[in-house]
């Protein structure tokens, strides 16, 4: 990860700086700013790269960035841009289509076009997530792409949901991921945003089989995870929430070298292993904790603690003095 950041310099300098950095780095942009408001101006962007995706992560005071016609004839890398809100207020416009983005709303832009982002935050600084990559990457055709360029794509619900959540969980952190977490990332991105341009475009016969097959697991990974200290769930009931059999669940799981149930019961016992060395829980009893990620039998999940970690849950909570 490479980081720009204007804290260190004086305050007179910080603009022009960022003027720069942004007509030279990533995608070529101008960057304006009202005047009165560039003595306060701060911009911190995180820049990395999952293979052929390139990230940017850009905490801001208000500003405005424009990819002009100018810029657009000296170099154009023929991409698409999708951009998230993490938090303030985001406003695109390219192809004379105006959008408002909201925390986890999505917009699709075409780096061959000109287009304006305006960032204006009310209290704190804004925060955006924006992802570059080939247009070549997505399976669907230019034309059907155009219907898209521009508008919002609404963060709070369907697969657009889950792919917000997935990129905002990104966001979070990117600085911890490893070189081979990269590479796996870097696929697991695009056929998540795939499968969310495909809905929007009602045209999920494009995608290719394995890109839904691994969008439609990390939603039902999503799902269990969102719903762990229910005791209905199951594979029945997952199954159900997604429209699938109970065997294509197995079959997606298996294809990962997991079984469902084992895949819940390993995340119950992480989410345990976590309350119970946390020492803001210590008065809550082992048994709460365990009802509370889902286990309804005290024995049942005390063996299979122990199977897992070596220790009962008791010795475990031990080893931390503020837990107990």
């Amino acid at each position: 990860m490479e980081t720009v950041s204007t804290a260190e310099l004086p305050a007179k300098e910080r603009f022009a700086v960022w003027r720069e950095v942004s007509a030279t780095r990533w995608l070529p942009v101008a960057a304006g700013c009202d005047p009165h408001l560039e003595n306060t101006f701060q911009v911190r962007a995180d820049f990395s790269e999952l293979g052929p995706v390139q990230v940017v992560v850009m905490t801001t005071t208000p500003q405005w960035i424009h990819r002009t016609p100018k810029l657009i004839r000296r170099s154009d890398p023929e991409t698409f841009l999708v951009t998230c809100s993490v938090h303030g207020r985001v406003w695109t416009e390219q192809d004379d289509r105006h959008a408002e983005l909201h925390v986890g709303d999505l917009s699709l832009r075409d780096s061959s076009q000109p287009c304006l982002t305006r960032l204006t935050p009310s209290r704190r600084a804004a925060q955006m997530v924006c992802l570059q990559f080939p247009r070549s990457f997505l399976p669907f055709p230019q034309r059907a792409l155009r219907d898209l360029i521009g508008l919002r794509i609404p963060g709070d619900r369907g697969v657009g949901a889950l792919s917000s959540q997935f990129l905002l969980r990104l966001v979070r952190h990117l600085h911890t991921f490893s070189p081979a977490d990269t590479a796996r990332l870097s696929v697991l991105t695009l056929d998540m945003l795939t499968t969310a341009l495909a809905s929007e475009l009602d045209a999920h016969s494009m995608v290719p089989p394995h890109t839904r097959q691994s969008a439609l697991l990390t939603e039902i990974r999503a799902f269990i995870l969102a719903n762990l200290g229910d005791t209905r769930l199951s594979p029945d009931t997952i199954a159900a929430a997604h429209h699938i059999s109970r065997r294509y669940l197995h079959k997606l799981f298996h294809a990962e070298g997991h079984t469902v149930a084992a895949w819940i019961r390993e995340r119950r016992l992480q989410r345990c292993r976590r309350d119970l060395a946390d020492p803001r829980l210590a008065a809550h009893p082992i048994g709460a904790i365990a009802a509370r990620w889902g286990f309804t039998s005290p024995a049942h999940f005390s063996q299979a603690f122990r199977s897992a970690y070596g220790l009962s849950p008791r010795q475990f909570r031990q080893q931390y003095p503020g837990a107990h």
